[in-house]
């Protein structure tokens, strides 16, 4: 059966508003890393606040994208918060994922221009699948609980996103106290926003296995 792949294409919102941009771009270039060694695929820092990361599955696509927001919200500035527009196609890989060429990456940039003109930041387009009003409104269901979050949601949903890990745990890595992470998680909307990607990982899988 052909690959499917993922691409996410973004941009900083207000980025011109960011006062220590080398800080900005350093976090952009170790998120796009980290999420590329996790997942196998292919990430790219392009005209100071913009990027791409290629994933060789749809699957965790979406996952991908809620953790880079959450990076980025979680490291704002004092004055400036710090989120980004993110476009994910997921469709077919014509020239594998390094080659930054396809369908599925003119998919994903087309889809970023259109949030710019909106007041969405995420969003999730499928080539070769229906169109599907009720992934769409869970898309945008999960911009607006990102919307929402604060630094310290945004940290503990990171830790949540790239560690399996129990309350407890994370207290010691966040050196608080269990209730506080509890809170934290309440406020952030985990156990929606974790059901919510499962869910999507589910349907970005079921494309992947179509003939």
């Amino acid at each position: 059966m052909p690959q499917r792949i993922a691409v996410l294409t973004g941009d900083v919102i207000d980025s011109r508003k960011v006062e220590d941009r080398p800080r900005l771009y350093r976090l952009l270039d170790d998120s796009l890393a980290e999420l590329a060694s996790r997942h196998g695929g292919h990430g790219e820092r392009f005209r100071g606040d913009g990027f791409q990361l290629a994933l060789p599955q749809a699957a965790p696509a979406m996952e991908a994208a809620v953790a880079l927001r959450a990076a980025l919200i979680e490291h704002s500035e004092t004055h400036q918060r710090w989120d980004a527009r993110i476009a994910v196609a997921a469709g077919p890989a014509e020239h594998g994922i390094a080659a930054a060429d396809g369908a599925t990456f003119v998919a994903s940039g087309r889809a970023l221009d259109a949030l710019a003109d909106g007041v969405a930041h995420l969003s999730l387009t499928r080539l070769e699948a229906p169109e599907d009003h009720g992934l769409a409104l869970l898309v945008r269901f999960i911009d607006d609980m990102i919307n929402g979050w604060s630094p310290y949601s945004a940290e503990v949903v990171g830790l949540s996103l790239r560690h399996d890990a129990s309350q407890q745990a994370l207290a010691e890595r966040l050196g608080i106290r269990q209730p506080s992470v509890h809170k934290r998680l309440r406020v952030a909307r985990w156990a929606l926003l974790s059901d919510s990607l499962d869910y999507l990982r589910e349907r970005l899988a079921e494309q992947e296995e179509r003939p």
